[in-house]
C-alpha cells in the first residue's frame, strides 16, 4: 500500500504531464521538491543577489505555513485553485491543513482589501471617470502588493510583523565570500504540534509514516561578513533550497556528550549523512545512535584517534576540563592534524586552557558554544558561536549547518565563551523575571493567563516566553533546558563581570533565585521551575 506522500507525488507527477499553464509572480501555487510532497506556495520576486539556478525555466516560491522558499521548477509548479481539492485529499497532516488555512486567510484578506478599496473608491461621484481609472489602477497596484507580500501568515497571528521580500536573505556586501556555494531547505514532518517562534519555522512535511526518521533540518547558505572592528561572523541566509540536501564533509566526525543538547546534535549529523563515532559517559546513551547509523568508540581518546574533527558538548567546565585532560582522555588521542570543537558552555579561562593544551600537541581547536534548547538542537536550529581556528571552522561548515541555523565567528579563543555567557546570562534574568510577575499575578488577584496573554500581543512576545510560561501554567518543567545550567552561567557571567571590573547585580539577583530554586531540588527540571522559588 502506498504511503500518502507516494500518492501524492505521483498524483503530481501525472498532473505534470498535463498542458503548461502560464504562471507569473503574485500566482498561488503547488510546488513539488524533490522527493517530498507537494506544498502550497506564493511565486514572489526572489532577493536581488539570489541568482537563478542555470537551465530549465523556473520560480521561486515562498512556502505558506515556513520560513521555506526556493528555486522550483516551472514542470514542478501547478496553480493552487485548480487542484486545491485533490491535495487536501492526498495530504492529511496537520502541518500541511495549517499551510492550506493560511494561504486561506491570505485570499481573505486580499479579497478583503480589494472590496474595501473598491467601496471607497466609488463614494466620490463627482469625479466618475478619472476616479474610476484611478480606482481600477489603485485597485489592481493594492491586489498585487499584497500578494507579492512575503508575510507568513501563520506568524502574522502571533503578532510578528510582515516580511518584506528583501528580507528573504540577507543582502550581500562586496566583501561577502560564499562558505557553501548551494543552499538548501529541508522538510519535517512532526506528529505533535509545536508551538515555535515564526522565525524558527522550517518545516516543509513529507507525509512519512515513520516521522523520526524523515526529520531533515535546513540547510543554510553561510557567508562571511567583515565588520568594522576587524572580527568575522557567518550568518545564514534564510532557508532557500537549490539541491533539496546538505553535501557532507568527507571528514570523519566524532561526538563526546550526548545529553539535552548533544543528542539532538549527533541526530542531525547523521541525518545529514555524516559519518559519526560516539561516546558517553554513560554508555546506554549511544545505543540509539549506533541503531541510526553512528560508530561507537570506548573512550574519548579512541575517539579524537578515529576521528578527523570531535566534537564535544558537556555540562560544565570540570566536565569539559576532565574529557580532555582525564584518563584516556581527549588529550591522549591527539596528534598534529587533529581537530577539536569544544561546543559546551564554558568561562573563558577554561576554553583558553584547553586550546593552549590542544595545539601545543600539533592539534587544531574551535570553540563553538550554542545558544539555543533541546527542542531547537533537535530541530537542528541552534545559534553556534564560533572562536579559534578559522580554518577549521570553515571544514565545519556542513556540520554547523546541519545543528544550526546560524553559525558566528568571533575571532580569536575565549570571545565565543564570553558572548555565550552574557546571552545566557540575559536569558536567564528574563526568566526568572517572568517568574516574579507570574507569581505577583497571582497573589494579587490577577489572572495568570491573562497576564501571559497581554503579554505575547506586546513587543515582548516570543517563543521563549510563550513556551516558558506555558510550562509555568501547566506545572510542566520536563527539561528544555537544565536549571542548574542556567545557574551555572549565570555563576559564570557574574564571575566575568567580577573580572573586569563591572557590575552585575541584575544577574546576581536573579542568580539567588536559582539558588533557592536548586535548594526546592529543581536542578533537574526546566529553567522555568524558577517559579518554584518564589511559591515556597
Amino acid at each position: 500500500v502506498c504511503s500518502p506522500s507516494r500518492h501524492a507525488l505521483r498524483r503530481f507527477n501525472n498532473i505534470s504531464k498535463m498542458a503548461t499553464v502560464h504562471l507569473r509572480i503574485g500566482d498561488l501555487v503547488w510546488g513539488k521538491l524533490g522527493r517530498y510532497p507537494p506544498w502550497p506556495g506564493k511565486i514572489v520576486s526572489p532577493p536581488k543577489d539570489l541568482k537563478k539556478p542555470r537551465g530549465k525555466k523556473c520560480f521561486f516560491v515562498k512556502f505558506f505555513g515556513t520560513e521555506d522558499h526556493a528555486w522550483i521548477k516551472v514542470e514542478q509548479l501547478k496553480p493552487y485553485h485548480p487542484h486545491k481539492e485533490e491535495m487536501i485529499k492526498i495530504n492529511k497532516g496537520k502541518r500541511f491543513q495549517q499551510a492550506v488555512d493560511a494561504v486561506e486567510e491570505f485570499l481573505k484578506k486580499a479579497k478583503g482589501k480589494e472590496q474595501a478599496h473598491n467601496s471607497s473608491s466609488s463614494e466620490d461621484k463627482s469625479k466618475l471617470t478619472a476616479a474610476d481609472a484611478k480606482g481600477r489602477k489603485s485597485a489592481a497596484k493594492t491586489v498585487k502588493s499584497l500578494m507579492e507580500d512575503e508575510e507568513d501568515l501563520g506568524s502574522r497571528k502571533r503578532g510578528r510583523p510582515p516580511k518584506d521580500e528583501k528580507d528573504l536573505t540577507d543582502p550581500e556586501s562586496s566583501s561577502v565570500q560564499r562558505l557553501v556555494a548551494g543552499t538548501v531547505s529541508g522538510f519535517k514532518w512532526e506528529t505533535n504540534q509545536v508551538q515555535e517562534d515564526p522565525h524558527f519555522h522550517h518545516f516543509l512535511l513529507s507525509q512519512s509514516e515513520k516521522p523520526a526518521s524523515s526529520l531533515e533540518p535546513i540547510s543554510k547558505r553561510l557567508k562571511i561578513i567583515e565588520e568594522d572592528a576587524g572580527s568575522t561572523s557567518i550568518q545564514a541566509a534564510d532557508s532557500t533550497a537549490v539541491n533539496g540536501s546538505i553535501t557532507p564533509t568527507d571528514k570523519r566526525i566524532g561526538f563526546l556528550g550526548l545529553g539535552l543538547m548533544g543528542s539532538g546534535i549527533v541526530s542531525n549529523l547523521l541525518k545529514m549523512g555524516h559519518i559519526v563515532t560516539v561516546w558517553n559517559r554513560t554508555a546506554e546513551k549511544c545505543d540509539l545512535f549506533i541503531q541510526e547509523g553512528a560508530r561507537l568508540g570506548r573512550t574519548p581518546a579512541e575517539v579524537v584517534s578515529m576521528c578527523d574533527v570531535t566534537f564535544s558538548c558537556v555540562s560544565d567546565p570540570k566536565a569539559a576540563k576532565d574529557l580532555v585532560l582525564g584518563p584516556s582522555g581527549v588529550l591522549q588521542g591527539i596528534r598534529p592534524g587533529k581537530c577539536y570543537v569544544e561546543m559546551s558552555t564554558v568561562d573563558p579561562e577554561t576554553v583558553t586552557e584547553l586550546s593552549q593544551v590542544i595545539t601545543s600537541r600539533g592539534g587544531r581547536f574551535l570553540e563553538a558554544p550554542v545558544s539555543g534548547s533541546q527542542q531547537l538542537s533537535n530541530d537542528g536550529m541552534l545559534v553556534i558561536l564560533s572562536a579559534g581556528d578559522r580554518t577549521l571552522y570553515e571544514d565545519c561548515s556542513s556540520c554547523f549547518q546541519a545543528m544550526g541555523k546560524t553559525s558566528f565567528f568571533l575571532g580569536e579563543v575565549g570571545n565565543a565563551a564570553k558572548m555565550m555567557l552574557i546571552l545566557n546570562m540575559v536569558q536567564g534574568s528574563f526568566m526568572a523575571t517572568i517568574a516574579e510577575g507570574l507569581t505577583l499575578a497571582q497573589v494579587t488577584g490577577q489572572s495568570q493567563q491573562t497576564f501571559l496573554d497581554i503579554l505575547c500581543q506586546g513587543q515582548m512576545a516570543s517563543t521563549f516566553l510563550d513556551q516558558k510560561c506555558q510550562n509555568v501554567l501547566q506545572g510542566n518543567f520536563k527539561p528544555d533546558y537544565y536549571l542548574k545550567h542556567i545557574q551555572k552561567d549565570l555563576r559564570l557571567a557574574i564571575a566575568m563581570g567580577d573580572s573586569v571590573n563591572h557590575p552585575t547585580p541584575m544577574a546576581a539577583a536573579a542568580n539567588e533565585v536559582y539558588k533557592r530554586a536548586k535548594a526546592l531540588d529543581q536542578s533537574d527540571n526546566d529553567m522555568s521551575a524558577v517559579y518554584r522559588a518564589y511559591i515556597h
